[in-house]
């Protein structure tokens, strides 16, 4: 099997998504398997409008279609719906080359938040996007659920990891979050509208909050909450050193398909308080013991009322985060990727068959 993976979001961008897709494109690489990434940094690229951060390919279509013919690959995963997304599914169509997708980011609702409009207006962009992939891989029970509703699928489990040897209980704490008074709340993300951080930011609770990432609201927000510690990115040891120093991580988005830090903060004994959404629901579960009563004992809380979920966390013990966040890994998450791709590719083998 020849795998291509066609993807508008890379590095340099520091996100959820690149840590997966990397992570994933490593695993692979170990297991011999060869992929040709086909990302931004490859192309001429603009700064995205509102995240000068994140830079999109400028009229990748003519490039992606040299190189993915000279990759021959048998299936090509597409991992997003931004330019790359699109020229890679329209080389896939034209070349009879069945592909696979990712639901990995709420467009719809990203959208709205930024321009006004319902996120119904934006459905029909997705659900045309996805129509003819031979798998849609999604991270969660929930998302999968809802997406089927939206006639979007056939949906296949694609779980996320974490770097246990880095992401652990036991470690340097980071400084600067040492001498807070306590309880140390914490968020780690992209300082972004869409984030929906001023939930967090203003509730009147004891403590210290703590932010860590960057973003296109970070200044902003800086000026409007001077009693907030603003870090910026981290990453390494750093970031782990960040969830071990915080009492609780507050999780306030309600657009997340999954919140790889979740399960980082977890993994560092860090309880988790967040509203009970896609995301949170299919990691901390609704009695804070994960999907299926994976641990004994509360992991964190979810609530309808933040302030009360960050309460339910704070009574929550370090070492049942831990188990909770242990459970994850990149070796499972890659077993399903590549079970998903492979499905896809013997199904669509068997249709051909069918159609001779």
């Amino acid at each position: 099997m020849k795998l291509a993976l066609a993807t508008d979001a890379w590095l340099p961008q520091v996100n959820g998504v690149v840590r997966s897709l990397t992570a994933t494109v490593d695993h692979l690489t170990r297991r011999g398997h060869a992929v040709e990434t086909i990302t931004p940094d490859r192309f001429r690229t603009m700064p995205m409008p509102g995240y000068a951060s994140i830079r999109l390919a400028m009229a990748p279509r003519f490039g992606l279609r040299r190189m993915l013919d000279e990759a021959a690959p048998d299936i090509v995963h597409i991992a997003t719906e931004g330019p790359i997304g699109w020229a890679a599914r329209g080389w896939c169509l034209s070349r009879r080359v069945p592909f696979t997708s990712a639901f990995h980011t709420r467009f719809p609702e990203y959208a709205a938040v930024r321009t006004g409009l319902s996120a119904e207006c934006f459905w029909p962009i997705l659900q045309r996007f996805h129509a003819q992939s031979r798998a849609v891989m999604v991270s969660t029970r929930s998302l999968a659920s809802e997406l089927e509703g939206r006639g979007i699928g056939p949906a296949r489990a694609w779980s996320r990891g974490i770097d246990h040897a880095l992401f652990r209980p036991d470690g340097p704490r980071h400084p600067a979050m040492t001498a807070l008074p306590g309880p140390v709340l914490l968020n780690v993300g992209r300082v972004a509208p869409e984030k929906n951080l001023e939930a967090f930011l203003s509730l009147d609770t004891p403590g210290s909050k703590v932010v860590v990432g960057d973003g296109p609201a970070l200044e902003t927000l800086r000026r409007r909450y001077p009693h907030v510690l603003f870090l910026g990115a981290l990453s390494g040891a750093e970031l782990a050193g960040a969830y071990r120093a915080a009492d609780c991580f507050v999780f306030p988005s309600l657009t997340d398909t999954f919140g790889l830090v979740l399960i980082e903060a977890l993994a560092c004994g860090t309880p988790v308080a967040a509203f009970p959404v896609t995301g949170p629901i299919d990691i901390v579960g609704l009695d804070g013991r994960g999907v299926d009563h994976r641990v004994g004992w509360p992991a964190g809380a979810l609530d309808p009322s933040l302030a009360r979920a960050i309460d339910g966390a704070l009574t929550a013990e370090r070492n049942d985060a831990a188990a909770l966040g242990a459970l994850y890994s990149w070796d499972r998450a890659t077993d399903q990727f590549l079970a998903a791709i492979e499905g896809a590719l013997c199904g669509y083998e068997k249709a051909l068959r069918s159609a001779a």
